[in-house]
């Protein structure tokens, strides 16, 4: 019998599009001699919707002609197993599409790579793909991870963190990043991947106008100085916190001469997320330095607790030959799959050693006791409003 596998992707995020790719080039390498796979869809108003015609890219460029011929849908659990039902109850016949047995979030982004959904398939109780909540809230948070790593003494840039609130007062952000990092600097929602909302500033009036543009995306942003003889080196992880091992290390390659690669770089052109993106691989690196980036880069994936594939991107100043921690994808685009080809793992290998791991997870968890035997409603007596005896 297969086993019956919900790809959820989508949401409400500015990398709404990017999962999209990522999940049919996914769910294109899985195994369907093993799996059912049940495509459901998010879109950017947090619906479920499921059908076949999910499964083909080219269906997603009318999004209300391609909802048509889907049916909206919802998770339930029930009599101790998850299902997925119609959310328009039928009131002849069935309304059970299918049972499920795992999930598969393949999602980028806030309000779903963030550990909310990860927070809603954990009160289901059925095991999913990927990071947990908590480690998947520290790797979208560009700054509780920062000071996490660094507290471990993990080579990452110091920053300067600022909140909405302090909008009104952006010169005095301003004079905060010229004391302490003069120019130029990197300007950064701190929730968000993809490049969105990323700008560099090389003085004041571009500092300003580069935080201006990053609080619209998130309420939170980072400054960090900028590393201004930059290489980038990337490098997946597959494992969890017992075991993990890298991938082969990558160089993206810019199409300009810009300092940060853009959103447009990265996903539009070749149609294939981040698979479409020039690189080298392996990275123009020393052999001593791929070695640091890939054991660091294992050793950062086991101290953050993630699970699955990850990928974590590194900068290499040039300048001084030092390398530091830039950030962590817990769902990277799509899935980092090209960085472990050139290793002879082939995409369905690493889809199905991904699946794997989420259920070593969800044994793992079931011998964890979450009740107490002494349940004090049944000992009687009045109780206050706040629950205390009186």
């Amino acid at each position: 019998m297969k086993i019956n596998l919900a790809v959820l992707f989508g949401g409400k995020s500015v990398e709404h599009e990017v999962s999209v790719i990522s999940a049919v080039q996914a769910m294109a390498s899985m195994n369907k001699e093993k799996y059912n796979i049940i495509p459901v869809y998010m879109t950017k108003q947090n619906e479920f919707w499921t059908g076949e015609k999910l499964f083909d890219i080219n269906s997603f460029k009318d999004i209300p002609e391609l909802l048509k011929e889907c049916t909206a849908c919802v998770f339930v659990r029930s009599e101790g197993k998850v299902q997925l039902i119609r959310q328009k109850m039928k009131k002849f016949g069935s309304n059970l599409i299918s049972d499920v047995d795992i999930a598969f979030p393949i999602v980028h982004g806030t309000n779903v790579e963030d550990g909310a959904l990860q927070g809603y398939l954990q009160t289901l109780d059925i095991p999913y793909v990927g990071c947990d909540v908590l480690a998947s809230a520290v790797g979208m948070d560009k700054f509780v991870m920062k000071i996490l790593l660094k507290d471990a003494g993990f080579p990452v840039l110091d920053c300067c963190r600022f909140s909405s609130f302090e909008i009104d007062r952006i010169d005095e952000c301003a004079d905060k990043v010229e004391s302490k990092f003069g120019y130029p600097v990197i300007v950064k929602p701190i929730n968000l991947g993809s490049s969105v909302g990323i700008s560099k500033a090389s003085d004041r009036d571009s500092l300003i106008k580069s935080m201006e543009n990053a609080f619209e995306f998130s309420d939170r942003i980072l400054v960090e100085p900028a590393v201004v003889n930059l290489k980038e080196i990337n490098c997946s992880v597959v494992g969890d916190s017992e075991s993990a091992e890298a991938s082969v290390c990558e160089e993206p390659v810019q199409a300009s001469d810009d300092d940060i690669l853009s959103f447009e770089q990265k996903y539009v052109g070749g149609g294939k997320g981040m698979a479409s993106l020039k690189r080298k691989i392996p990275a123009d690196i020393t052999p001593e330095q791929d070695e640091f980036v890939r054991k660091t880069a294992v050793d950062a994936f086991r101290y953050l607790g993630c699970n699955g594939v990850t990928r974590i991107d590194f900068m290499l100043d040039m300048s001084d030959n030092k390398i530091y921690i830039n950030e962590i994808n817990t769902i990277p685009g799509s899935l980092a799959f090209y960085l472990w080809e050139p290793k002879g793992v082939k995409y369905a290998e690493l889809l199905e050693r991904m699946i794997q791991l989420a259920l070593k997870r969800y044994r793992m968890s079931g011998k964890i006791n979450y009740s107490f035997d002494n349940n004090i409603l049944a000992m009687g007596g009045s109780f206050g409003a706040k629950g205390s005896k009186r």
